[in-house]
């Protein structure tokens, strides 16, 4: 059966210009608007997964660091930036993000903030591997671009931190923190706590250069404080170098090519 287009009845322009008379999928303002908050959270969710999961990302291994360190950086900024590049490297070409053949999943995939700096570094390192990463960068006040060696059909742009955190938490096989600053230490402290909690695995969590994380928080003061056990800094690993820190993954127990509990 066909239908053949008639014209608008008259008196109807006012109804028809409405917003209320716009399908809802399509309205811009209704979508946008408080009511719809959580329709949007979830579509932030749904948005990411099926893109992973076209790609057969089964798993991640998640880097954090600052997005203020460069190749070119003073001081050790330029050691950080080689390091995670070289870290990302090493850790595709190892780790099983280089399959992906039918009904094999990749595996321990590099995953960033998807921003400059050390999340750069890393997203480099798996390009240069040849292997794919992800880039979960976020909308910030001032307009934060992402990064150029992600793989663009795996970089993802949230609103919500809390959807970004979830989705570089739920695949992760374990955590890599370069140094950083707020956003790192945010991020570091929010997967600590899963762990503690027991709301995560238990995936292994390294942090590169001792030095700098020891001279910036105090550990040994909480556990004197009584605000942690001791046994929690056995939550977490240093590594001093990108070799470092893949054989700390491998002695935290991270099996290449393996899925996330």
């Amino acid at each position: 059966m066909t239908y053949e287009a008639t014209a608008v009845p008259p008196g109807l322009e006012a109804h028809l210009k409405s917003p209320s008379y716009r399908l809802a999928a399509t309205d811009p303002d209704f979508l946008m608007g408080d009511s719809m908050r959580g329709v949007r959270f979830l579509m932030e969710y749904a948005k990411a997964e099926e893109a992973l999961r076209a790609w057969g990302v089964r798993s991640t291994l998640v880097v954090f660091g600052s997005a203020r360190v460069g190749a070119d950086g003073e001081g050790r900024h330029a050691f950080w930036y080689e390091q995670a590049r070289l870290f990302g490297k090493i850790a595709s070409e190892r780790g099983g993000a280089l399959r992906g053949s039918p009904g094999q999943p990749r595996d321990n995939v590099i995953a960033t903030g998807g921003g400059p700096g050390i999340m750069q570094a890393a997203n480099q390192g798996a390009h240069e591997a040849g292997a794919p990463s992800v880039g979960f960068n976020v909308t910030l006040p001032h307009e934060q671009y992402p990064n150029a060696w992600s793989t663009p059909e795996l970089t993802f742009r949230f609103h919500y931190f809390a959807m970004r955190k979830m989705h570089l938490a739920m695949r992760a096989n374990a955590l890599v923190v370069f140094p950083g600053g707020f956003g790192t230490l945010d991020e570091l402290f929010e997967l600590l706590t899963l762990r503690q909690t027991g709301k995560a695995p238990p995936i292994p969590i390294v942090l590169f250069d001792r030095a700098y994380w020891t001279s910036v928080i105090n550990f040994d003061a909480l556990i004197e404080h009584g605000m942690v056990k001791a046994s929690d800094m056995d939550l977490f690993a240093y590594a001093d170098d990108a070799e470092s820190v893949w054989r700390c993954l491998l002695e935290g127990g991270l099996k290449p090519g393996e899925e996330i509990v």
